[in-house]
């Protein structure tokens, strides 16, 4: 029992919203500019590859793209070079086209009417704030933490408690929505109840899916009452 958990359930504050596959569809966008990026130098980047990846934070996916593609010994990169590299082809895609995943804009929308809600993406701050504002998203969001804002990104629940306390908002009075394992495990790390949304292009394991309190096939599908349903199940989990 950790030191938010309570006797009697609390009401539902807050949802906190992922952003690559959640809000936008852009793990299939990571990993083909990851794989353009691994033809150029006469590398392979495979699905197994992005899937290490998803929902870590800049420092992390660097250092995996840095060994998996032995960059120090193929060109001299380091961890820098190459998240400057990608974080640039990435802009420069949502430039082009903003991929966002239908019903997240309005799924947003209605949270917002009724909870305060916030932003906790493993992405750089550069292409988290591009999509807010593209979107329309980023007046409706009282706070937005970014991968590049703490020291370990998902699975550890750095990335959520510092959401939860910039909007003064307890774990066990919050939801999380979440695409990927690493993001679920980082929700149930934070004591937050939890939402899966998988992308259909990046399909959860039941081991994954076992640890959200609901899941979704859509970002359409959410509604008040399955945020409400979720926070339940989640208070009536044994912590």
């Amino acid at each position: 029992m950790n030191a938010f958990t309570e006797t009697h359930p609390s009401p539902l504050q807050a949802v906190v919203f992922d952003m690559d596959g959640v809000l936008i569809d852009t793990e299939i966008v990571w990993q083909r500019v990851r794989e353009d990026f691994a033809q150029s130098i006469g590398a392979h980047w495979t699905t197994e590859d992005q899937e290490s990846t998803m929902g870590t934070n800049t420092a992390a996916w660097s250092r995996i793209m840095v060994e998996r593609l032995q960059l120090r010994e193929r060109n001299g990169m380091d961890e820098a070079a190459v998240a400057r590299e990608i974080v640039g082809r990435m802009l420069a895609q949502y430039r082009r086209h903003l991929p966002l995943r239908a019903g997240a804009v309005a799924a947003v929308q209605m949270a917002a009417r009724s909870h305060v809600v916030a932003l906790a993406t493993g992405s750089p701050a550069e292409l988290a704030h591009h999509v807010l504002q593209a979107s329309g998203l980023a007046p409706l969001m009282q706070a937005v933490v970014c991968g590049d804002d703490v020291e370990h990104g998902k699975p550890a629940p750095d990335i959520y408690l510092l959401a939860l306390a910039r909007i003064g908002v307890a774990p066990h009075a919050a939801i999380g929505i979440e695409d990927s394992a690493n993001g679920l495990r980082s929700l149930k790390a934070a004591g937050m109840a939890a939402i899966a949304a998988p992308s259909p292009d990046y399909p959860l394991s039941p081991e994954a899916l076992a640890l959200a309190d609901l899941r979704i096939d859509s970002m359409e599908a959410l509604t008040p009452e399955l945020l409400q349903q979720a926070h339940a199940n989640s208070a009536r989990t044994p912590r």
